[in-house]
């Protein structure tokens, strides 16, 4: 971690935060208030000697007495992809203001950094704050960190973003079970529904990933004993209050389906790669 400070003043300038185990590169640019107004995910792919600007979004509150991260605060969100891609979204309003959305034209240096050595890093924010000297670096005192993987290290840490992880398969298929997708909290499993069944003479099982238009598509393949295997659908109920109805309405809907090969639970999931995944990005949530 790196703080950038200036004499005099409370807040930090800027803020890095780097784990090139997890090929993460961060960065929060901070103004006079404390607030951050531009937060930077940088990552490490292919090419060991730069990073990619991943996303980025950027803060302009309109004046001081504003709350950092303000949902009414007007943002510009700005997604970029290895293969040249990207998406710039600006939200004058603010959440729920509506949002405008344009393909960004940038520069093959602006979507791309030089990963810099230990100890030169740039001060990205140095014009953001009238800065025209390079930084000096000063070693900080800390606390001697718990060793990675031991669980000693306070839960108030930071940590990168990594991938994630499987969630609750198994339960999915278990009537009963609790579980939730973020919006309602309280979804009962329910008995779950046969939909059909799938031939396998060969006993080589392809999977691929959705059919888009964004290049390689992630996929594996795996040996089953040939034969015939049933499709089963996931199903969860649960109850909402319906706006339209004005009422609370209860109602069964699909979350999953699979092919099942064994009565035995799965031990272990593996997701399916491909070249262009980027390192720790998933659905990006912040």
């Amino acid at each position: 971690m790196v703080v950038y400070r200036e004499p005099g003043r409370e807040a930090p300038l800027e803020v890095r935060l780097v784990s090139w185990r997890d090929h993460y590169v961060g960065l929060w640019v901070y103004d006079a208030q404390g607030r951050r107004t531009y937060d930077l995910d940088m990552r490490l792919l292919d090419d060991p000697s730069r990073l990619l600007r991943r996303y980025s979004v950027g803060w302009y509150y309109t004046g001081p007495e504003m709350a950092e991260f303000d949902k009414a605060c007007p943002r510009i969100t700005v997604d970029l992809y290895p293969d040249g891609r990207g998406r710039r979204t600006e939200e004058r309003q603010g959440q729920g203001g509506g949002s405008y959305v344009t393909s960004p034209s940038l520069r093959d240096d602006e979507r791309w950094m030089d990963r810099p050595a230990f100890g030169e890093w740039p001060l990205l924010s140095a014009q953001v704050h009238g800065l025209i000297e390079p930084p000096a670096f000063e070693a900080a005192e800390v606390a001697e960190a718990a060793e990675p993987g031991d669980g000693d290290a306070p839960a108030t840490c930071w940590r990168p973003p990594r991938p994630a992880q499987p969630g609750p398969i198994n339960e999915l298929f278990r009537p009963g079970v609790c579980v939730t997708d973020g919006y309602h909290p309280e979804m009962t499993v329910v008995e779950p529904r046969r939909v059909g069944t799938l031939c396998g003479p060969s006993g080589l099982l392809a999977v691929s990933g959705p059919d888009t238009d964004e290049g390689e598509r992630p996929r594996i393949t795996v040996p089953v004993p040939p034969g015939e295997y049933v499709l089963d659908e996931a199903r969860v109920r649960f109850s909402y209050h319906c706006e339209w109805r004005d009422a609370e309405v209860t109602t069964t809907e699909p979350t999953a389906v699979r092919l099942l090969v064994s009565e035995t639970p799965a031990a272990t999931w593996r997701w399916p790669s491909a070249r262009t995944t980027i390192p720790g990005c998933s659905s990006r949530s912040r």
